[in-house]
């Protein structure tokens, strides 16, 4: 007799995200590790953008004086430190992010095979990927809040908004580690993670606010710099230092979420491809 058996055909890799709870497991496990190297982590993480902000801010600073911004009333001259401060912060929320989502995630999933070890537990794939991208948010969220203290002790801004600024830049802190987590999926080594730096972050640094006003840049360029992600974070997060509220706030945070939406069923998509083959 012939019996008929039927293989399941493989489930989509686009298929949407089955989230859970137990994600939070594969965090702690991330934040108990991480504490035995916090503090040598901590200064890593904000000695290069606080040697941006002092030799730029006052050493630069102190040649162009007062930079014009666009505010709700019209343009309006700031100290060009305080400038440089409200666009620096977004770029160490961008890189902190990355770094983790890229070089870390990568030693973690590919050089130590630490998710083979999570899944033996009932714990998918998607539930590593979501932790691993929080953690990276939540990496760059404790940077950003001890560079937000060197910034109120050295006294560049005092405005109450800085407490929505700091929840902002967590949402521009998950943004970035779902594009980081894209990269990680395809990388086959840590050289990889050159092109991405090279090609992608650092470029945008110049063309999204962080060094000087978009104003100056050609129109054309303007047009392309207005829909990078790192251009809708300092543009939400730059009014906020100097105590207004964003103009256009919807259509920079629907830019954003754009960006941390696609991204991650992106880099999900693409994990699965990685441990399917």
């Amino acid at each position: 007799m012939e019996r008929n058996t039927k293989v399941a055909a493989p489930q989509s890799l686009w298929r949407p995200p089955a989230l859970s709870l137990r994600f939070w497991p594969v965090f702690l496990r991330n934040l108990l590790v991480w504490r035995k190297l916090a503090i040598p982590s901590l200064v890593g993480n904000i000695a290069e953008p606080l040697m941006w902000l002092v030799a730029f801010g006052y050493g630069m600073g102190a040649l162009v004086g007062q930079v014009t911004v666009m505010g709700p009333s019209g343009t309006q001259q700031v100290p060009y430190i305080l400038f440089l401060a409200s666009g620096s912060i977004c770029m160490s929320a961008m890189n902190a992010a990355t770094f983790e989502a890229l070089y870390s995630a990568f030693s973690r999933m590919h050089v130590q095979k630490t998710w083979d070890g999570i899944m033996n537990a009932p714990v998918s794939l998607d539930d590593v990927v979501l932790a691993e991208m929080l953690w990276a948010a939540f990496k760059s969220l404790f940077t950003v809040t001890a560079i937000l203290g060197v910034m109120l002790a050295l006294e560049i801004s005092h405005s109450p908004k800085l407490i929505v600024a700091w929840f902002v830049l967590f949402g521009v802190g998950v943004m970035f580690s779902c594009l980081a987590l894209i990269f990680n999926a395809l990388a086959k080594g840590y050289d990889f993670f050159t092109y991405y730096f090279t090609l992608g972050l650092t470029p945008m640094m110049f063309l999204s606010g962080v060094f000087f006003p978009l104003e100056q840049l050609p129109e054309w360029v303007r047009h392309i710099a207005a829909w990078l992600p790192l251009t809708n974070a300092v543009a939400l997060v730059r009014p906020l230092f100097l105590d207004q509220w964003p103009q256009e706030i919807l259509r920079h945070v629907t830019v954003l979420l754009v960006y941390a939406g696609s991204s991650f069923w992106l880099a999900l998509a693409l994990t699965r491809r990685r441990f399917r083959g």
